[in-house]
């Protein structure tokens, strides 16, 4: 497989754009296989948005290849208080990004690959693709055994998942994207995709757990670079098109126009939390303090990310209720978010009357509420 890493070469490959100052340029090839120089979740996502946006494939097939650095992805429709684990995303520095099309949530890393392919929503078959997918593999690795699903996952072995899929059709655009594990920390997939959070009612888009494996385990002959190729090679074989491979910069507003606004756009937490579905939070917690155990039974509605309705029911004698009514109160419309709970707690913190007992018990049951986000 063949890599142009010039920008000028890309340019001069086979697209057809609706934005008249896009910088590709017409052709006839009818194919165009691109990767991305980027490892940045969020650029890789905003290339995907653009694409849909901007071109015209009428006459055009596009195949997107693209890798991250450890980030976890949540469909449009989900909640990612179900799906994963933030507090320890935050440990890890690991990002999390909701994209635009549905289906579930997955864990990527250098050693996962993504695949994205465009066509018009006539064209649109996901089915044809993820066997296209086989196929690469099958010729690279006759020995594996992979075979796709009637729910469009490709499995290993009959029993492990090695690809899930989602999808985006619009008007007349459409795209399917996938994943291949070839050797992901799976130590770590599996840690950041179990929720530690109680009590929630939610009527988002839930994921289906699946046990997975890497092809890198079942052959450590295979890397991501001889996955991709192959991949590459068969879908220039299959539609008749030039199997060279186009690196592209995500971030080159000379190439994609306006793309810079759309990777800020993925990274706003209006967008990753505020776009979750309404959802209710009912749980009850232990508080240990000295020598005794308190039973604490918090209710909320979050709504756009927001704490729409707060209640927090403790004994009457371990706080003051004009307290507790003045963190209700002020967790009532902020953001579901321990960043936003830990400086409202603060600042009420100035305010509460100075008794070190009253702030011993107060710290405590703030803790106790930021736990919960």
């Amino acid at each position: 497989m063949v890599l142009q890493s010039s920008l000028k070469n890309c340019l001069q490959l086979s697209c057809i754009f609706r934005t008249p100052k896009a910088g590709f340029r017409s052709t006839t090839s009818g194919g165009l296989i691109i990767q991305s120089v980027s490892n940045d979740v969020y650029q890789n996502l905003a290339v995907e948005d653009w694409i849909h946006d901007h071109m015209n494939l009428d006459n055009l097939r596009v195949l997107f290849l693209w890798r991250n650095s450890p980030a976890v992805v949540i469909g449009r429709h989900q909640n990612p208080w179900q799906e994963c684990n933030l507090r320890l995303l935050r440990q890890k520095n690991i990002k999390l990004a909701r994209r635009k099309s549905g289906g579930g949530t997955v864990y990527h890393d250098l050693g996962n690959i993504n695949l994205t392919f465009f066509t018009t929503r006539k064209k649109y078959e996901r089915m044809e693709n993820l066997k296209l997918v086989v196929k690469a593999l099958k010729a690279l690795r006759p020995q594996l055994d992979v075979r796709v699903t009637e729910r469009y996952d490709i499995l290993l072995d009959r029993q492990y998942k090695i690809s899930g899929t989602a999808a985006k059709l619009g008007r007349t655009t459409a795209y399917h994207h996938c994943t291949l594990l070839c050797n992901a920390d799976k130590r770590v997939l599996s840690s950041v995709l179990k929720s530690p959070y109680n009590g929630i009612k939610s009527n988002a888009t839930p994921s289906v757990p699946a046990s997975v494996k890497n092809l890198f385990e079942e052959d450590p002959s295979l890397t991501c670079e001889m996955l991709l190729d192959a991949i590459a090679e068969e879908y220039a074989m299959q539609h008749q098109i030039d199997h060279r491979i186009t690196l592209i910069n995500p971030a080159d507003e000379t190439l994609l126009p306006g793309i810079n606004n759309k990777t800020k756009e993925l990274q706003t937490w209006e967008w990753v939390y505020g776009k979750t579905p309404k959802f209710s939070v009912s749980t009850c917690f232990n508080m240990f303090y000295k020598d005794t155990v308190l039973d604490i039974k918090v209710d909320m509605d979050v709504k756009h990310g927001r704490i729409e309705v707060c209640n927090i029911d403790l004994p009457e004698q371990w706080l003051p209720p004009a307290l507790c009514s003045e963190l209700v109160k002020s967790l009532t419309g902020s953001k579901f978010c321990p960043n936003e709970t830990a400086a409202l707690v603060a600042t009420l913190l100035r305010v509460c009357p100075q008794d070190d007992e009253l702030h011993s018990r107060w710290n405590l049951l703030c803790e106790n509420m930021i736990m919960l986000m």
